[in-house]
Formats: C-alpha cells, sequence, structure tokens
C-alpha cells in the first residue's frame, strides 16, 4: 500500500499525519506532493521527508488534480505495481478511515473505493451545501447515487494508474471527473464509512468557493444546460405543431426532430470532451436510434400522464425529467466516450499518461 498525500501551503496538520501514520504501520510508503507551495513552506516539507516520506513537486501550484496525477505518475515510475490510498493533508482523515479504505483496496478488482462522510454533526455550512448540491447534481445527470461526490479519502488498484492519468481535469473537479467516467472506463465506485472530520471550520482548506465550484460542477451544468435547450426548443416546437395539427403523435415527433438535432450538434462538440473523435456519421446513427427508444418512451409516459387527468404541458415536463439521467449516461458511456474507452490497462491509457510533464517530479 502506499498512501499518497497533495499538500498546497500546508500547517502543522501534515507532519502529524505522517507521524500517525509512522505510529500505526511503520513501514507504509508515503508519497507527498509539493503543490507549489513556495520557498515559505521549505521547512515544512524537509520536515516531512525526513519522517522518510517520498517528496515531489513543482515550483507553481497547478491545483489538486495536478497534484494526484504526479504523485500517480511518481508511484508507476518508481513503485509500480501496488495499491494507492490518497488523504488530504488537513488533518480531515484519521490514520483508522485511510487504513480501513487501504483494506477494502483489492488487487486486480477494477474498482475504486472511496470513504464516505455522513455530514452529521458539526460540518460548516459550506461544505454541506456543496456536497449535497454536488451530489444532487450527480444523481439528475448520471442516475447514479454516491452520498459523497468530495472525499478526497480514495483507495486505488494498481492496475487503476495509467486511466487515472489519463482524465482529464486538474484542480477539484478531477476527482468529480473521475466519478463520472469511471462506469465508461469499466470500473465499478465502491465505498465505506468514515468519520466526518473538520478542524477549526475546515480553515486549512484551500477551496475557493466560487471559482472551484464553478470547475465542479461544469461537466454536470454543460449537459443540463444543452438538455435545458433542447427542451425548451422541443416544447416550443410540440406546443405549435400541437396547435396546427391537434395530433399528439406528429407533435411529439417533429418537436423531437428538431430538437434533437440541435442537442447533437451541441453535445458533440461542447458538453462531452471526446466527443468529436468519432465520425459524426456513425455517431449520429447511433444517437437518433437513442432518440427515438426515448421518444418511444417519452410518447408513453405523455399518454400515462394524460390518463391520470394531467394537463399536455405538465406531462411532458414530467417524462422530460424522468428519460434525463438515462439520456445523459447512454451519450457519456457509449455514444460520446473517447475511441479507446475502456482500454484503461493497454496502450491507449498509457501514451495518455505519458503526455504529463517528465519534469514535474522536482524535489521540495
Amino acid at each position: 500500500m502506499i498512501i499518497l498525500i497533495p499538500a498546497y501551503e500546508p500547517d502543522r496538520q501534515l507532519p502529524d499525519l505522517i507521524r500517525s501514520i509512522r505510529d500505526a504501520e511503520p513501514w507504509a510508503t508515503v508519497v507527498v506532493v509539493d503543490d507549489g507551495s513556495g520557498p515559505a513552506y521549505r521547512d515544512v516539507f524537509d520536515g516531512v521527508k525526513a519522517l522518510g516520506c517520498h517528496v515531489v513537486g513543482y515550483a507553481t501550484n497547478r491545483g489538486k488534480g495536478f497534484a494526484l496525477k504526479t504523485g500517480f505518475g511518481f508511484i508507476a515510475d518508481h513503485l509500480p505495481g501496488r495499491n494507492v490510498v490518497c488523504a488530504d493533508s488537513d488533518g480531515q482523515h484519521t490514520i483508522v478511515d485511510i487504513l480501513k479504505v487501504a483494506a477494502a483496496v483489492k488487487p486486480g478488482s477494477p474498482a475504486m473505493v472511496l470513504g464516505t462522510r455522513s455530514f452529521t454533526g458539526n460540518v460548516p455550512a459550506r461544505s454541506r451545501f456543496g456536497n449535497n448540491a454536488t451530489r444532487l447534481l450527480f444523481t439528475l445527470a448520471t442516475g447514479q447515487r454516491i452520498s459523497d461526490t468530495q472525499t478526497g479519502l480514495r483507495g486505488y488498484p494498481a492496475s487503476m494508474l495509467p486511466w487515472l492519468r489519463s482524465v482529464h481535469g486538474e484542480r477539484y473537479e478531477y476527482e468529480l471527473n473521475l466519478l463520472l467516467e469511471a462506469k465508461q472506463a469499466g470500473y465499478a465506485i465502491n465505498s465505506v464509512d468514515i468519520a466526518t472530520v473538520y478542524l477549526d471550520h475546515n480553515a486549512g482548506s484551500h477551496f475557493r468557493p466560487v471559482a472551484d465550484s464553478a470547475r465542479i460542477y461544469a461537466p454536470l451544468l454543460k449537459f443540463l444546460a444543452s438538455s435545458f435547450t433542447a427542451f425548451l426548443v422541443d416544447t416550443l416546437m410540440f406546443l405549435l405543431l400541437t396547435a396546427a395539427t391537434d395530433s399528439l403523435l406528429l407533435a411529439v415527433v417533429g418537436a423531437r426532430a428538431v430538437s434533437s438535432a440541435v442537442n447533437f450538434a451541441v453535445n458533440r462538440r461542447l458538453v462531452f470532451r471526446r466527443g468529436r473523435e468519432k465520425p459524426a456519421a456513425r455517431t449520429g446513427v447511433r444517437y437518433f436510434a437513442l432518440v427515438a427508444v426515448l421518444l418511444a418512451a417519452n410518447f408513453g409516459l405523455i399518454a400515462a400522464f394524460e390518463a391520470l387527468s394531467l394537463a399536455m404541458l405538465p406531462a411532458k415536463i414530467l417524462a422530460e425529467i424522468a428519460l434525463l439521467a438515462t439520456s445523459y449516461a447512454v451519450q457519456q458511456r457509449f455514444l460520446f466516450a473517447g475511441k479507446n474507452a475502456g482500454k484503461v490497462n493497454g496502450k491507449a491509457a498509457a501514451e495518455t499518461a505519458d503526455e504529463l510533464p517528465a519534469n514535474t517530479h522536482i524535489p521540495a
């Protein structure tokens, strides 16, 4: 087991954490990444190194995602074949919970392990709100329920390292991107319960509420915005065609033909990062096949709601909401996945990982 700790301008909590690890597991390998903390923190990292840790880093702050991928690269190059547990440097994770997550990571198993908090007790309001908001958006966009999408305590089997290095994101959004892309890449997400710990109301956190929240929510909000735009187009066409034809079937089919063309173009170019890696014609055929399936389901749901004496417009809105998560999951995992999605242990992932800068492992 390797414990990987990204650190930016750490306080006394970092050496305290290292000492607790040494007391519980004297022979554990610990890798600390200095995320551009600067000369003022050299003594902290020198002290951590004196405690037997590997310390790597770079001169300018690049963000938590970049720090984690730097650590994964160092481990793949110098300490290959061992499972990795990532923990934060600010004292939020106890050694008991770190070892609990480590024990849940099974060698060779295609699954990451999340240390999930219950958010009970004295939890800072911004942390409680942030996790609830991300959890809700994540569920709406993917249909998956994960109780703690923002946990920094995570365990990964050694076989996942090439894929971990290939996932997009350099700051806090990186960890959410891992959850969004895991199933597409063939990985499961398991969890174990851990304590909810906030020291001094999380004063040691470097999370920027506005800028970092925008980065975290961007993948989900882009899809929701695209879907909402298509929904507005679809609803407008639906109402116009209903008035013009007095036929539910023609109104639903015609409206969906227009709105799906708009949605396909936006999703392929702007929403899904790897959407343009596949030919538009082939992806388009599959997309409109999905549209046909969702259209049939949409028509059936609207008819069912109307049979329950619900007005046509509210019935339309409820049907769209019910099918939103299915649409996102299929598009992300199949339609707009990269050409090499799923080849996480093969050449494609390794080549992507090799694109990371080779000169980032500068000793602190």
